[in-house]
């Protein structure tokens, strides 16, 4: 286990940041001096819960955020500062409904199964201008822009920065590119254990953040923040391997696609549970003008609407690329990284228990002829379908945590009723002279 205030002193680091993830993926923290981090990292910093996106009251208890010392990385464009993860406990007890504590609780229930899920995330975001209101490069203008050679060269300077980061961290990045949408990006590293996926996949986000403000941007995961534009995508690719990690337990050659028995069984618990992962999958309002978005500009919004599996095509659900895994496509950029690999593996687990049945397989251009399709559920259309899915989904919201549960749900009701609760411009254009 790493030691903070040594790898502080090694480092030439004078801050901390003890972060946690709340329930609707916001990234909190305090700045520890270094001074302050051997009581800190025994004890954790204090917080009030109720002040962020989780489920307490302002008469909760201190909520104490204890680091993960082994997750500590160096601010690659602040080298003073170091961010490490935090568990939250209170009183003693970790805090159920926390969502780096939700998925430790879950990968360690695949580990007793004798499962060491592994994953890859494509996170895509688009880079703005300060205001967000538009995107960042007003060349970027082509019909077709999605690996756009001009393009990526003239944000060269923002992408490399983060990749060479990545590379220092030995995060293993691969590719960059230039996404479907006019000033939309994608960069890949190599998949891992969940746990460290999630981890990566929150630093990731608030390194691409603070980069884009650093070189006078402001980037984006928003599901939908270009109207007409395809939207930002959250793909996840997921593999199960034996405990040391030397077997892939999904491969079999002798299987269609590659895919074992256990890797069916994986992928039919993410069919079963795909309308109530949805609403961790896709947790905000704005996440259902992705999923259910007219055609783009480009010409696909490369999202699927309902809950089928192929091969190596990109308009379903879930799609084999290769033998021995799966790739997710229903995610989107406002995924909580924790609460994302939770939602696959207590689905996955499911399956595995459960040894469920993917269904058909159907190899059809979804966006051409999806009308053809009939026995397929069909994905959410809004966010209060979702979250009506996942509170009708008992064994889905038991595998997550009964009081993770009744916490997500309850808070993210209340997210919708605030939006419908507000006026838009859309009633006021439309109704008026009613």
């Amino acid at each position: 286990m790493t030691d903070l205030a040594a790898f502080a002193r090694e480092k030439g680091v004078k801050y901390f940041m003890i972060s946690f993830t709340d329930l609707f993926g916001g990234q909190r923290a305090k700045l520890v001096p270094v001074q302050a981090i051997a009581d800190m990292a025994e004890e954790g910093a204090g917080f009030a819960g109720f002040a962020t996106w989780l489920d307490m009251t302002p008469a909760h208890p201190d909520m104490l955020a204890v680091p993960d010392p082994d997750t500590v990385i160096q601010l690659p464009w602040k080298p003073d500062v170091a961010w490490v993860a935090a568990n939250p406990v209170m009183e003693g007890a970790e805090v159920a409904q926390a969502p780096r504590n939700v998925l430790r609780k879950l990968v360690a229930e695949a580990t007793e199964a004798g499962y060491r899920v592994k994953t890859g995330v494509e996170a895509e975001f688009f880079l703005l201008t300060p205001e967000g209101t538009e995107i960042s490069d007003p060349a970027d203008t082509a019909e077709k822009p999605c690996y756009d050679q001009q393009a990526v060269m003239r944000r060269y300077d923002v992408i490399a920065e983060i990749c060479d980061y990545m590379l220092d961290l030995g995060w293993g990045p691969y590719q960059n590119d230039h996404e479907d949408a006019n000033g939309q990006f994608e960069m890949n590293w190599d998949f891992d254990d969940a746990l460290v996926t999630a981890d990566r996949h929150s630093f990731f986000k608030f390194m691409v953040k603070s980069v884009a403000e650093k070189h006078g941007l402001r980037a984006t995961f928003m599901p939908k923040p270009i109207a007409g534009l395809t939207g930002n995508g959250c793909h996840a690719h997921i593999s199960v391997w034996t405990p040391d990690g030397a077997t892939n337990a999904f491969a079999d050659d002798t299987m269609e696609l590659g895919l074992s028995e256990k890797g069916r069984n994986f992928l039919g618990g993410i069919m079963a549970h795909a309308t109530a992962m949805a609403a961790i999958t896709n947790p905000t309002v704005n996440s259902y003008k992705r999923i259910n978005a007219p055609r783009t500009t480009s010409g696909a919004t490369w999202a699927p609407n309902t809950v089928t599996w192929t091969g190596n095509n990109r308009t379903h659900m879930v799609r084999v690329p290769g033998p021995g895994r799966f790739e997710l496509r229903l995610p989107d950029g406002a995924a909580n990284p924790y609460l994302l690999q939770a939602a696959i593996i207590a689905a996955g687990l499911s399956g595995l228990q459960t040894q469920a049945d993917p269904g058909k397989r159907h190899d059809i251009d979804m966006y051409a002829e999806g009308h053809t399709v009939t026995d397929a559920p069909k994905l959410p259309l809004n966010l209060l379908d979702a979250i009506r899915a996942l509170d009708a989904d008992a064994t889905f919201k038991d595998a997550l945590g009964p009081e993770f549960a009744a916490s997500y749900i309850k808070m993210k009701h209340q997210e919708w009723d605030s939006f419908v609760s507000h006026f838009s411009e859309w009633e006021r254009e439309h109704t008026l002279d009613i």
